[in-house]
Order: C-alpha cells, then structure tokens, then sequence
C-alpha cells in the first residue's frame, strides 16, 4: 500500500499519485487501471475518494472511462490520421486535394441560408449580419474512423456572380475553386488554425473521449484584387488527426539599383 501524506484533499492526493504512476510509465498508455477496489487497497482510502481522483484525472485528460470496460490511460501515439492541406492543380484545370478521395460522407449535407458574425465576416472582409449561403457537411476517413465537420459559406455576391455555384453550394472545395477559376478569378488560399474545447454538440458528433481538444481550421479562398470569395471551416478532434503543410519560399522582388 502507497501512504498518502501530502497537503490538499484527499482525493487530489490520490490522483497526484495515480497520475505519478502514469508518467512514469508503470501505468502504461493504452492499459486499463487498477480497480477501484485495486485502487482502494493501493492508497487505503474510500471508494468515493477513488472516484474522485479518477475524475479528476478524467477531466485532465489523462485517462478515458469506457463504460462497461474501466478506466484506461490516455494513448500518448500519434494521431491516426494526418490531413494534407495542400492544393495542386491537374493539367485538365481541376484541382487535387490529397486527401480530398478519402473522406465519406456519414450524412446528406445540409444547405442553408445564414449571416455573418464577427469572426467569419473578419475572414471574409465583410460586416456582421452580411447574407450568406452554407453547407456543413458531416465526414469520415473509413481506414481511421476519423470524423470531421466541414462547413463551407459563401457570400450571396459571390454566388450570385457565378450561377453554379448559387444552385449548388454544397458542390466539393475541389468542384468550387474550378468554378471560381472558369469565371476569371485566380485563386490562392490563406489558413488559421487553432485548438480549442468542443461545443457539447461538437463533442458528441466528433465522438471526443473527454478533455479532448479540437483542431480547428479557417481557409479562406482569395480571388481577383486578394478579394476573399469563400470560407472553409473543418473541426477534428486533435486525439485522431494532425495537419500537414507543403511550405515553401515566396519570391521576394528584385530590388531596384541607383543608375
């Protein structure tokens, strides 16, 4: 049995010692803890203590609680699924993304008509409560079981200038930037990204274990005059995704000698 004899709450003495144990290794990833009585035994403190300490560690992330099963250490391996966020273009003009054939859509898309807020009318240069058109899409890689949700939002002036675009805005990034192209623009992209706590829609739809962040893109395509024509938004859980850039050199302007 461990001695417990440091200041603080009993419960947060316990999960200070399981949590010891687990970055020490002797708690391996993947493996499925002591049980509570194990725990009781180990510490000699009360089930109710246990649980709490578990919670805790539970809200840290450090462990995921599968109903039926025990509670097991978090996996600390790289994520399942790396998505590429390069764009190529094909000799025939359309566009390649490379991870554009994996995703399968779990649901029917859903089209919508909506505004801007503060933040997606700052991506795409526009005041609040502007009209836009939307699509969100639920998807998922079939190799992985990684899920996403992709919103793509269109500005009415941009879809009213290209036809095909205002009858079908659920059309597929891919599909999109050669519309936009045929219609004179050409095309480069800007991206953010953050990691932030899911919504609890987020969370269930996303099937997160708990604690888990998300990663959180904004991809802005640009056209004539660097006008910002669409915004693309995808969430994935951080637990079963990474991205991954192609970086290159910009090409800095030839500077100007005195005669």
């Amino acid at each position: 049995m461990s001695e417990i004899q440091r200041p603080g709450a009993l419960y947060q003495q316990v999960a200070a010692a399981i949590r010891e144990a687990i970055l020490s290794g002797e708690f391996a990833p993947d493996s499925l803890l002591p049980s509570e009585a194990q725990l009781m035994t180990r510490y000699g403190v009360s089930r109710p203590t246990v649980r709490n300490a578990i919670a805790a560690l539970r809200a840290e992330g450090l462990i995921d609680v599968r109903h039926g099963k025990g509670s097991f250490v978090r996996s600390d391996s790289q994520p399942a699924f790396t998505i590429e966020r390069r764009i190529s273009r094909a000799s025939d003009g359309r566009f390649v993304m490379p991870n554009g054939d994996a995703w399968e859509e779990a649901e029917e898309p859903s089209t919508y008509r909506t505004r801007t807020t503060k933040t997606t009318g700052r991506l795409l240069e526009l005041g609040e409560e502007e009209a836009l058109l939307g699509c969100d899409r639920l998807l998922f890689e079939p190799g992985t079981g990684t899920r996403a949700m992709h919103r793509t939002l269109i500005p009415f002036e941009v879809a009213d200038a290209v036809p095909l675009l205002a009858e079908e805005p659920c059309k597929r990034p891919a599909a999109i930037y050669r519309l936009l192209t045929e219609d004179g623009h050409k095309l480069w992209w800007s991206e953010t990204v953050r990691a932030r706590m899911p919504l609890p829609d987020e969370r269930t739809t996303l099937q997160l274990p708990d604690a888990t962040p998300i990663l959180h893109t904004a991809r802005v395509a640009h056209g004539t005059d660097d006008r910002p024509l669409i915004l693309e938004e995808m969430r994935v859980g951080a637990d079963r995704a990474e991205l991954a850039y192609r970086i290159t050199a910009d090409r800095q302007p030839a500077r100007r000698t005195r005669a």
